[in-house]
């Protein structure tokens, strides 16, 4: 009776080796000599562009990197970020760029004429909708700051995802957050303000990548296209308003008998006061009306100055 020879089931390859044995995980020599060379890009070639088309001095510096799996290393910067998926055809299906917050604070308190040594160095917050708005045009010049030196002026355009608030990211279910990738981190000085920004991207294109320094003839913009853009962005963005008006005087007892149908009359006999308010601030004071079948109100009075009132939407 011959015996049954049991055969053991090769055992699976070590994922981290796997990795490297196809080129989605390079040596840390390696990564850190990529990362740098993009760092040195982003120093050189950021601070004169953004001071150009800012009017206001803007340091950058490479600040080193790190390296990991896509998901974990994003969550590990935290909460208080603003990010932005991205692509770039012929070079990366996905990369993200990430800003903190009190980078795009800083540099709205200084697009709207606050003196760089005058702020202080702002907590860190998730960013308001207007916020995030301009934080989209800041990670337009960092990609197209990366597209240059990664493929030259003559390559395809990053394609960018809408800028979004860190603590409303979540995990993909393609399993792409599991990717090896390298963030290159970056120090911007605005005034007195220190804060980051960051580029991650796949290892697996990094180790492909040939990173060239741009010219500064690449700069996509002065700086009075700057400003353009970014009042046409502030006008653009829209703002929810309410409207408030006060009503007549009910007895307890009256409001818990109210069923459908039961009016409240207005507590003004004649022009009815109506107070719009958004993101908690009282900004106009109106009168109620129509205007066809569709009721209105009119502005008749404002609370502060045109600047009080932008300074506390964008906030």
């Amino acid at each position: 009776m011959k015996e049954a020879r049991v055969t053991e089931a090769p055992s699976a390859m070590d994922p981290i080796v796997l990795a490297r044995l196809t080129g989605r995980l390079g040596d840390q020599a390696t990564i850190s000599r990529l990362c740098a060379s993009l760092g040195d890009v982003f120093a050189e070639f950021l601070p004169d562009m953004l001071e150009s088309e800012l009017g206001f001095e803007v340091a950058v510096s490479y600040a080193g990197f790190s390296t990991g799996r896509y998901g974990p290393l994003v969550e590990g910067l935290g909460g208080a970020m603003a990010c932005c998926d991205a692509s770039l055809r012929d070079w990366c299906d996905r990369f993200t760029l990430i800003c903190d917050s009190p980078m795009i604070i800083t540099l709205v308190e200084n697009m709207l004429g606050a003196v760089s040594d005058a702020i202080d160095d702002p907590e860190p917050r998730p960013l308001s909708k207007i916020e995030l708005d301009l934080a989209a045009m800041m990670f337009d010049r960092i990609s197209g700051v990366l597209k240059t030196a990664v493929m030259g002026a003559n390559g395809f355009e990053p394609l960018l995802g809408p800028a979004h608030n860190a603590e409303t990211r979540k995990a993909t279910e393609d399993g792409s957050d599991e990717t090896f990738v390298a963030m290159v981190n970056m120090a911007v000085g605005i005034g007195p303000v220190l804060s980051t920004f960051h580029v991650i991207v796949p290892q697996a294109v990094l180790l492909k990548s040939t990173i060239t320094t741009p010219k500064p003839a690449n700069a996509p913009k002065t700086r009075v296209e700057w400003s353009e853009q970014l009042g046409e962005q502030v006008r653009r963005s829209k703002v929810s308003l309410e409207a408030r008006i006060r009503l007549e005087a009910q007895t307890l007892n009256t409001i818990s008998r109210l069923q459908a149908g039961d009016i409240i009359p207005f507590n003004e006999a004649g022009d009815v006061r109506v107070e719009v308010n958004a993101n908690g601030r009282n900004l106009y004071v109106c009168e109620f009306g129509r205007s066809g079948a569709r009721y209105t109100v009119r502005v008749k009075d404002t609370y502060g100055s045109e600047e009080d009132i932008l300074q506390h939407l964008i906030g």
